[in-house]
């Protein structure tokens, strides 16, 4: 049988509350308050229970104490709402491209050198490209969200029918996850996506990509940062970085030809394909492609650059080219100021 650690191991409470009608006045948002313990009483629950217990050996009254905890979190759904990859991208450049995480950023690289260069070597991923994604995501590991993650999953997965059955797979990944690490299901919080620790990876991520890089016996992404580098490190490498390959280069567009299209991010065009578009890159490409098309909304105009594999590797992370983007800059203005940064300052960056 399989059994959770034993701060979950509680008996099943059933319905905490239940609302009563009166003749007494009652708000409206009292009335549609959902019941402690309400998750644990709905026929998907009990299906998705059924399920654990069947294919991962779960214990059933287990399960079923954990949900009757459950609370739902309306805010989240919200929020997947409101990304803010939906932003233009003048707009939600400037919320990554800052002085401040360009300053952090190349603290957190001085912090973190030793583990940094090892999954440099170990993986082919450099340090600049690392530190910036957990800079992004977390803010150097400042900002892991306040989201209960099994709260968080249990409402994506049972109350937000758009994506319900990748969240619902999430939710299972995330109690297999919990099994195997051995924590407290309850205790874990993470993004209003139910991402988790300093590079923020979803509950499959987690399973299959994080690494124990310091060899403590334990992969945990919340407070260890070897951890996280290696594991940032290891699902690039994982995803195809090709070690020493370019990202991006800016390019000079004929008009506006994709002006009425989405580019795909996968790169499948060659140099020559792009020229026929009216698009050339404005920088030198190492290597010979394939290729993709990047066009981001610029406050004056459309901005083009031309992607090459390890930018559509960066968007594995996340599906969307303005994150990839916001990584890719960061990460090279990063990149400057620790050259800076470094014995020789302006001299050494001159250099390389």
């Amino acid at each position: 049988m399989t059994q959770f650690p034993r701060a979950v191991r509680t008996g099943f409470t059933g319905l905490a509350f239940a609302l009563l009608l009166t003749g007494c006045a009652t708000s409206r948002a009292e009335l549609s308050k959902p019941a402690a313990g309400a998750f644990a009483q709905r026929p998907q629950v009990r299906e998705f229970i059924d399920r654990m217990v069947k294919q991962d050996g779960f214990d059933k009254a287990d399960l079923q104490a954990l949900f009757a905890k459950a609370k739902p979190q309306p805010a989240v759904i919200e929020a997947m709402k409101r990304p803010a990859e939906a932003k233009p991208w003048y707009e939600y450049r400037r919320i990554f491209l800052t002085q401040e995480r360009i300053r952090e950023g190349v603290a957190f690289w001085k912090a973190h050198s030793q583990a940094l260069e090892r999954a440099q070597a170990t993986y082919g991923v450099p340090p600049q490209i690392i530190t910036a994604i957990i800079g992004v995501e977390t803010y150097y590991g400042r900002r892991m969200g306040r989201w209960p993650v099994f709260d968080t999953l249990a409402t994506l997965g049972f109350d937000y029918p758009p994506r319900a059955e990748f969240f619902r797979r999430q939710l299972a990944q995330f109690l297999l996850l919990a099994k195997e690490e051995g924590f407290d299901p309850l205790a874990p919080k993470g993004s209003y996506a139910g991402a988790m620790g300093q590079g923020q990876f979803i509950p499959s991520s987690y399973r299959h990509y994080a690494v124990d890089f310091d060899g403590d016996g334990k992969r945990n992404l919340w407070t260890d940062a070897d951890d996280a580098i290696g594991s940032v490190a290891n699902y690039f490498a994982e995803h195809g970085w090709k070690k020493g390959g370019g990202v991006a280069v800016p390019a000079r567009a004929k008009g506006d030809p994709y002006a009425d299209r989405r580019p795909s991010l996968k790169p499948s065009f060659s140099a020559a394909q792009l020229s026929s578009q009216g698009i050339a890159p404005r920088h030198p490409i190492a290597g010979d492609g394939p290729l993709s098309v990047i066009r981001l909304e610029d406050r004056n105009g459309p901005e083009y650059w031309v992607g090459e594999h390890n930018f559509y590797v960066i968007t594995r992370y996340n599906h969307s080219p303005l994150y990839a983007m916001a990584v890719y800059q960061l990460s090279q203005a990063i990149l400057s100021a620790h050259r800076q940064a470094a014995p020789g300052g302006a001299m050494a960056a001159s250099a390389q």
